[in-house]
């Protein structure tokens, strides 16, 4: 009986000024993922940090061999997930947040294989558990509803755990215009123009933490971007 390779699962994860809380969360994302049948790699892509972010990262280093660390000088969520999502060379490339991950998604991706080219975790499908407050809830909801009316994505949640293949990055990443908040969302969008396989997954959501960026200053920032990204598609 012939062997397949496993399959490799790039987790590309942006943090800024996370020193003190990372070290923790990072010994909990490897111990959750141990047994995940799949050869994985996780990049810190640590991008505008003053606090030593990237020493606390180096020195995990040697105890997990799986890590690896992209130092980029400006403080941009999506342009360090850009980054890192060129930097990798998994089969699949998953964007994670240091205080969001979890094991049963990168499962899923494993399972699902190659019937899709982009699998989402989504807050809003049925089967979801979205323990959130009601305020983040109509948040996402709302930007949903903003998504399909200015860009008419189809999908039901575009910010979260993603998985996005090899050939969709290599494609597509180029042409995004958009950091910040919104290259994973753009990405997304893109890829569902260009008619890649999206599968959408129930998530459980549940914060960890307080949001570190108040909704009030990304609604005016998201808004303008994804009105950019709206004349962006239509050029």
């Amino acid at each position: 009986m012939t062997s397949h390779p496993p399959i490799t699962l790039s987790v590309v994860i942006p943090v800024h000024n996370e020193a003190d809380y990372l070290v923790g969360a990072l010994e909990e994302l490897f111990d959750e993922i141990a047994d995940v049948p799949a050869d994985i790699t996780v990049l810190i892509a640590e991008n505008g940090s003053t606090d030593g972010t990237a020493e606390a990262v180096r020195q995990l280093m040697p105890d997990y061999p799986a890590l690896a660390l992209l130092e980029l000088p400006t403080p941009d969520y999506g342009a360090a997930m850009r980054e890192g999502f060129l930097a990798t060379d998994g089969d699949w490339v998953v964007n994670f947040d240091i205080d969001y991950f979890s094991a049963g998604f990168l499962r899923a991706v494993v399972d699902i294989g190659s019937e899709a080219d982009l699998v989402l975790a989504s807050k809003r499908v049925e089967g979801a558990d979205d323990r959130r407050g009601p305020v983040r809830q109509f948040a996402t909801f709302t930007f949903n509803q903003i998504l399909r009316f200015m860009l008419s994505s189809g999908v039901s949640d575009t910010h979260g755990m993603k998985a996005i293949r090899r050939e969709v990055v290599d494609q597509i990443a180029s042409a995004v215009i958009s950091t910040q908040d919104l290259f994973d969302t753009e990405l997304v969008v893109r890829a569902e123009r260009a008619e890649f396989r999206i599968v959408e997954v129930p998530a459980v959501v549940e914060e960890k933490r307080e949001a570190k960026t108040s909704l009030a200053r990304r609604v005016p920032r998201t808004l303008k971007g994804v009105w950019n990204v709206r004349k962006s598609l239509k050029g």
